[in-house]
């Protein structure tokens, strides 16, 4: 399946974050005020050593309601205390914490349990799942805690199972079940609980890859449906930017960088963030937008053959894109085309408007082109959904941006469109020879155009050239 995150973020509202983390400080050790004094002041965590450990330093953003906020980072980065602290397993040091408007920072013990039930789920990387208990009962704890009646609990929980891939293993044990259904039956369990925020804790990374893969397209798949506020935590960058609608990087107990996943790929932060990037599957993660470049031999319709000839010999190309109103993509004309309209006196270029070319929304990944760029001669052109011409993907273009090297040409533009092989003084006697013709055509009438024999002697041998290289 594809997933664009940026496409997927949810779209901004006047309601408050479902998530709120300002200047968060979580120390673990001696004389923590002093600690954070320190840090404020521009400590660094090695220098707080002697005092323990400086966890989460001076955390500080906003989650979106229904987007995956994914905080990535290595071991020790300080990413699993920051996602305790979030549903109040952890107290933090300094800072405070808002869900949904309610600070939970602080709060009563009684209090923050009514929060937890209400407001946050949790799924554990180790399943955490009730060894004597069936899969339905599992699924229903959550609404057991919360004194579901056992009708509905079980009605409910029935509901999700199915909806997790795992109907017909209710009354299974978990030791019956493999790693991939514990982690389903974890999943199931917070969805029954119907709270607004899941927190996911390296949720996927026990598991196998083929099945991890499995999991996190059935994450975003219920994501989707369902709207949830998911803080996903995992140390695997692949991942990170294949959910991620927006990713915060840790560091030493430091979020380094925060934003999409094409804001970190393409312009990272610092060397570390650089250093961690570079192994992406760069495929996976950029689009057709990331990489779409002006296109350069484009014409409106109403312009007519002797404008498309002309783009053609000014440019060098044997193709040129064609668009209508609004700059949407009609097709694309050919030069052995165009050169017949222009030799007949034909003044409207609808008869030869191809559609023999690939066209893809700005929205598909990069890993999606790779075969539409090797099985056509021409660009990949990139449209919006109103059909409107928003530029061109180069194949030299698209394996570059897969590369992570440099297009740069020493200011020629890259080449686009395949070149003509039809000889330019071809297009150029013919422009010349039917210039009456314009006149003609302008006051309505027809005109019958004679190319020049040299023109049409050199147009066949071309065309018996291209018919032999294709043959």
């Amino acid at each position: 399946m594809t997933h664009t995150p940026a496409a997927n973020a949810p779209i901004p509202t006047t309601e408050p974050p479902a998530l709120e983390v300002r200047n968060l400080f979580k120390f673990f050790g001696r004389r923590a005020g002093e600690a954070v004094s320190r840090l404020r002041a521009g400590a660094t965590r090695d220098e707080l050593a002697g005092l323990g450990t400086a966890a989460v330093i001076d955390a500080d953003f906003d989650v979106r309601r229904g987007e995956i906020f994914v905080v990535m980072g290595l071991s020790g980065s300080g990413k699993s205390t920051l996602i305790r602290t979030l549903n109040g397993l952890l107290e933090p040091t300094s800072g405070t914490i808002t869900v949904a408007g309610e600070r939970i920072s602080g709060i009563s013990p009684k209090r923050l349990r009514d929060v937890r039930r209400r407001r946050i789920s949790m799924v554990f990387q180790h399943f955490a799942l009730l060894p004597h208990r069936t899969v339905l009962d599992n699924a229903a704890y959550a609404l057991e805690v919360q004194g579901v009646p056992l009708a509905e609990r079980t009605e409910r929980a029935r509901t999700v199972l199915e909806r997790v891939g795992l109907a017909g293993w209710e009354d299974k044990l978990p030791d019956e079940l493999s790693g991939g259904m514990k982690q389903r039956v974890g999943l199931a369990r917070a969805l029954a609980a119907d709270t607004d925020i899941l927190l996911m804790d390296e949720a996927f990374s026990a598991l196998d890859p083929l099945i991890r893969r499995e999991m996190q397209e059935q994450l975003i798949e219920l994501q989707q449906e369902l709207g949830k506020t998911i803080v996903f935590i995992t140390h695997d960058l692949n991942e990170a930017m294949f959910l991620g609608d927006r990713i915060a990087v840790m560091r030493d107990g430091r979020i380094v960088q925060l934003g999409t996943a094409e804001e970190i790929l393409t312009d990272p932060a610092d060397d570390y963030v650089a250093q961690f990037v570079q192994d992406v599957d760069r495929a996976r993660v950029l689009t057709a937008s990331n990489v779409v470049e002006q296109a350069r031999a484009v014409m409106s319709a109403s312009a007519g053959p002797r404008a498309a000839l002309r783009i053609m010999r000014d440019l060098q190309t044997s193709v040129v894109y064609v668009v209508g109103g609004g700059r949407r993509l009609l097709g694309v004309v050919r030069d052995r085309d165009v050169l017949k309209l222009v030799r007949n006196g034909v003044t409207t270029l609808d008869s030869a408007i191809g559609d023999d070319h690939p066209v893809v929304g700005p929205d598909e990944l990069l890993s999606d082109l790779l075969g539409t760029s090797v099985e056509s001669d021409l660009p990949i052109a990139v449209v919006d959904d109103q059909q409107r011409l928003l530029g061109v993907v180069p194949r030299v273009t698209l394996l570059a941006a897969l590369g992570n090297v440099s297009t740069d040409t020493g200011g020629q533009p890259v080449i686009e469109l395949p070149h003509t092989t039809i000889p330019m003084d071809v297009f150029t006697e013919t422009l010349h020879s039917t210039a009456d013709g314009d006149a003609e055509s302008s006051a309505g009438h027809e005109a019958s155009v004679t190319v020049p024999a040299t023109g049409a002697a050199e147009l066949d041998e071309a065309d018996a050239t291209s018919e032999r290289s294709h043959a």
